[in-house]
């Protein structure tokens, strides 16, 4: 279904955006969002397909920005351990909830917190589930660089990706104040990094910037 910039268009994701924040994406339907921007149903038909789309198109372009950070992220560590020179702590997804998260709370707290029934019900854990795809095939690429990273377990890694999503998110899933998410965002760099940065075997200060 094709995005456009109407005045209805915006009236009718205007509308949507109020009912999935008030009710979650279960609780919601095309009729209210009718009611709340002055349109029949059929009106709003003309806009999505349905309302699995009208929420998608929502909250995607928010998905897609985390997606497309953290393929960037990816690339920049496996580019890094695939070359001759030392694999550099660079950035983290602290950093991620710093630039892009935090600074948008209302859309990602409609991805994480308002998102049951619907493809993105699960989002926390498919974003751990990748995460974790994606480090176990990283650690074994630092070993062979002759790295200490840990011979760990998938289901050790996912629960410390799951308890290290759940902190960074929270504060998203309570719609914390800017401020208060920022320093708590804090707290969770100085416990976490540390921890990460072990498993990895990069401790030393040659490994970090």
């Amino acid at each position: 279904m094709p995005r456009d910039k109407t005045a209805n268009h915006i009236k009718i994701m205007a509308a949507a955006k109020e009912e999935f924040m008030e009710f979650g994406f279960s609780g919601s339907s095309m009729r209210s969002i009718g009611e709340r921007c002055g349109m029949t149903a059929a009106g709003i038909y003309r806009h999505c397909r349905d309302k699995e789309d009208l929420f998608d198109q929502l909250v995607s372009p928010a998905a897609e920005r985390i997606s497309s950070w953290i393929e960037a992220h990816t690339g920049r560590y496996v580019d890094a351990v695939q070359s001759e020179g030392p694999v550099l702590w660079r950035d983290s997804e602290i950093d991620l909830m710093r630039e892009i998260v935090y600074p948008n709370m209302e859309e990602y707290h409609l991805l994480c917190a308002k998102a049951q029934g619907s493809k993105y019900e699960n989002y926390l854990h498919d974003l751990t589930d990748w995460s974790q795809k994606q480090l176990l095939k990283f650690i074994p690429m630092l070993r062979d660089r002759g790295y200490g990273a840990w011979a760990i377990k998938p289901e050790e890694l996912h629960l410390l990706l799951s308890a290290y999503h759940t902190a960074l998110f929270e504060p998203v899933i309570h719609k914390y104040p800017t401020a208060d998410a920022l320093r708590c965002l804090d707290t969770v760099e100085a416990f976490f990094l540390p921890g990460w940065k072990q498993l990895m075997g990069m401790q030393s200060s040659e490994y970090t910037e």
